[in-house]
C-alpha cells in the first residue's frame, strides 16, 4: 500500500508534505507542470478543476479554479520563480478571485516542489514559506492538511490509470 503524505511544520512560519509516487519522476513532473494532466487530478475528493492554464517558465503562471459539488469555485495561481527541470521549482503561491486578481486578507507563500527518484519512484517534497506563523496558521485552520492529501490521492490515481 501507498505510504501517505507526511504532513509537519517545520518551522513557526512552514508548512511541508512528502509524498512517494510509484512513477518515475518524469511522469509526475509532467503532472505538476502540464495544464491536460493538472486538470485531471488538482483539488480534492468530489472537485473538478474547470479552469486550468499553465505558462511553464520563470515568470509565468499556473492559474486554475477548482470546484465543488455545490458549484463554489476556489481559484489560486502560482507564479513560477526557478524551474530546474526535472528536478525542482519554486512559485510564489496565491488566492485568487475568477479573474485572477489576488484575494485579500488570504496568505500568500513561496513554495518550493522537489522531486527525487528513488528505485522507479518518486518522491515529491514540497515546502511552502508564508510571512508570519500566523498565515502559516490560516491555511492550517483551513484544512490544508486533508485537502492536499486527498489532492495527491487524486494524483496517485491519475498515474495509476495512465499506467494501465
Amino acid at each position: 500500500m501507498k505510504a501517505k503524505m507526511e504532513f509537519t511544520t517545520p518551522s513557526d512560519v512552514e508548512i511541508q508534505f512528502v509524498r512517494s509516487f510509484a512513477a518515475e519522476r518524469d511522469s509526475v513532473w509532467a503532472m505538476w507542470t502540464q495544464a491536460e494532466h493538472l486538470r485531471n487530478w488538482w483539488g480534492p475528493q468530489g472537485f473538478t478543476t474547470p479552469v486550468c492554464k499553465v505558462d511553464f517558465r520563470p515568470g509565468g503562471t499556473w492559474f486554475y479554479c477548482m470546484q465543488d459539488p455545490a458549484g463554489q469555485r476556489y481559484c489560486g495561481k502560482m507564479i513560477y520563480q526557478e524551474i530546474e527541470a526535472p528536478l525542482r521549482f519554486s512559485a510564489r503561491d496565491i488566492f485568487t478571485d475568477e479573474d485572477g486578481v489576488p484575494t485579500a486578507n488570504m496568505p500568500e507563500a513561496d513554495s518550493k516542489f522537489e522531486f527525487t527518484e528513488v528505485a522507479g519512484e518518486t518522491i515529491l517534497t514540497t515546502s511552502s514559506r508564508y510571512r508570519t506563523r500566523e498565515a502559516r496558521d490560516q491555511i492550517i485552520d483551513m484544512g490544508v492538511e486533508a485537502g492536499l492529501s486527498q489532492t495527491l490521492d487524486r494524483l496517485d490515481a491519475y498515474l495509476a490509470s495512465l499506467a494501465e
